[in-house]
């Protein structure tokens, strides 16, 4: 039986950028729908979308607004692609929802790297079944399936993105057991770590401290071990 193609939305209003990203992604074997506007992403966006391809400057509703649409209704991995290199563009993208991001310009080569690592965390996490990882993780007032991208609080549905899933997961795996932002990355990310990366990871644990913190400016769950990383300690 074949296995059907990824269906990726692509959002860019610069057509020559959008047809070259669009002729790779093909070609990687990907099913593509396009979008020229945030508009029309948000119309164009369906439940069989495994991963949004979205660039910030966008005519109209902004690649933010489109992210921040997407994140009220779905977990969908999200790539932003952006001309700024200002860190706040980039943190701003994490903060709202984003998985990742790319800088233009960036290489073909890269961009299916991100592209096929966003798609492989979520074909795991989506369809566990297929990989045999549906055990329950419980640690203390959390409980975790690896049926979703959910944890649940005291019997309350928490909905997490792909990597919130993944890193809070490694974290209740590993209870009182001291995590650096590098260990966190290669883990998670599965690549090399570099120093840029900090802030990646540092947005990614903030998000899931305001889900599953009843104060997330004095975390319970997911402190910090000044100095040296994160820990999950069992309440």
């Amino acid at each position: 039986m074949t296995k059907p193609k990824s269906k990726i939305l692509l959002v860019e209003d610069d057509a020559d950028i959008r047809e070259g990203i669009g002729v790779i992604l093909k070609a990687e074997g990907f099913l593509v729908e396009e979008a020229a506007s945030g508009e029309d992403a948000l119309v164009r966006f369906d439940a069989q979308t495994e991963l949004v391809v979205l660039d910030i400057m966008l005519p109209g509703i902004s690649g933010f607004d489109v992210l921040e649409e997407l994140r009220k209704k779905s977990s969908v991995p999200v790539l932003l692609l952006t001309a700024r290199s200002r860190d706040y563009d980039k943190m701003l993208g994490l903060t709202i929802g984003a998985d990742d991001y790319l800088t233009k310009p960036f290489s073909y080569v890269e961009l299916i790297a991100r592209v096929r690592a966003l798609i492989r965390r979520r074909n795991v996490y989506d369809r566990p079944e297929e990989t045999g990882a549906d055990d329950a993780v419980i640690a203390g007032d959390l409980e975790m399936h690896r049926t979703g991208n959910y944890v649940l609080k005291r019997g309350e549905k928490i909905e997490l993105t792909v990597l919130e899933s993944k890193i809070l997961q490694l974290f209740m795996e590993h209870p009182g057991k001291v995590f650096t932002i590098g260990n966190i990355y290669e883990s998670v990310w599965e690549e090399p770590y570099y120093l840029s990366a900090n802030n990646t990871v540092m947005v990614h644990i903030r998000r899931i401290r305001k889900k599953i913190e009843d104060d997330p400016q004095v975390p319970a769950y997911l402190v910090t071990v000044w100095g040296k990383g994160y820990r999950f300690e069992v309440k």
